[in-house]
């Protein structure tokens, strides 16, 4: 049957692309903070989240936080003692900025600062790309909600509504007697099998995670990701010098910075102020 020309594919998540307005405003907003703030930090995010980058925002009110293009960001700060907007901040910018980092505007002690984003680690579920940091065997029998991470007499037996959706997502789960059962595994095409002694494996510690994985990890609520923000370096207006607190980020062979990761939560949260 000839496809109807009226058909036309309709994506009902749009993103605005980053205009090169955006993009000028970013530039102009890093360099007026610089002569506004004591300090500029340079800091990583590890498993970049929205929602905790907005609970940082509303914690460090009376500071700023950039996240965007690493090249734009350097460019706004100098990198050479020629360009550079204040002196010795070309420095933090030929040295720091790249890979997955931001630029954090503050009057805040160092040491406050440190203190504050180190006690940040709030936990999530992984996304596709991420390395395991431990085994999950999801034990046979009747499968509860929690995958066994809890005792069975503190959890629930899984809903049957989802025992479609984890057979099509390659678990050897029927239901016996109006719950969810998980048997042993069948041999695949590759004559491996996802079978333990005691279980089904999800996963290994060291694997880098599929989105088939992810999903059995959600189903069961199983976080393994874990929010950082750690500070790498920072700049004094009143010494002009720079503190390194951790050796700089190694350079992507693409060059590309914070955006490349940030880029399936948002894009990136560029401005702290501006969400």
């Amino acid at each position: 049957m000839p496809k109807s020309k009226r058909e036309k594919l309709l994506h009902l998540s749009q993103v605005a692309k980053k205009t090169r307005e955006h993009k000028d405003r970013l530039f102009a907003n890093i360099r007026d903070a610089v002569p506004e703030y004591e300090y500029c930090f340079v800091v990583r995010v590890d498993n970049m989240r929205n929602q905790h980058l907005k609970d940082v925002r509303q914690e460090m009110t009376d500071s700023r936080l950039f996240l965007g293009k690493t090249k734009l960001m350097a460019r706004a700060l100098g990198t050479t003692p020629e360009d550079a907007l204040a002196e010795g901040i070309d420095r933090l910018a030929a040295r720091y900025l790249q890979g997955v980092v931001g630029l954090l505007f503050t009057n805040r002690k160092p040491a406050d600062v440190r203190s504050y984003l180190e006690s940040l680690s709030p936990v999530d579920f992984a996304r596709a790309g991420t390395v395991s940091d431990r085994d999950v065997v999801i034990p046979r029998g009747v499968l509860h909600s929690t995958g066994g991470l809890v005792p069975e007499a503190d959890d629930v037996p899984i809903g049957v509504a989802l025992e479609p959706e984890l057979r099509r997502l390659g678990m050897p789960v029927r239901l016996l007697r109006g719950k969810v059962v998980l048997e042993e595994a069948p041999v695949n095409e590759e004559g491996h099998v996802n079978d333990a002694a005691d279980g089904y494996v999800i996963c290994r510690k060291g694997q880098t995670l599929d989105a088939r994985q992810t999903r059995l990890l959600r189903l069961f609520g199983i976080c393994l990701s874990e929010f950082r923000i750690g500070v790498l370096a920072y700049w004094s207006s009143a010494t002009s010098s720079v503190t390194e607190l951790e050796a700089p980020p190694s350079r992507k062979p693409d060059g590309k910075g914070a955006v490349a990761a940030a880029s399936s939560e948002d894009e990136a949260l560029e401005d702290a102020d501006e969400a």
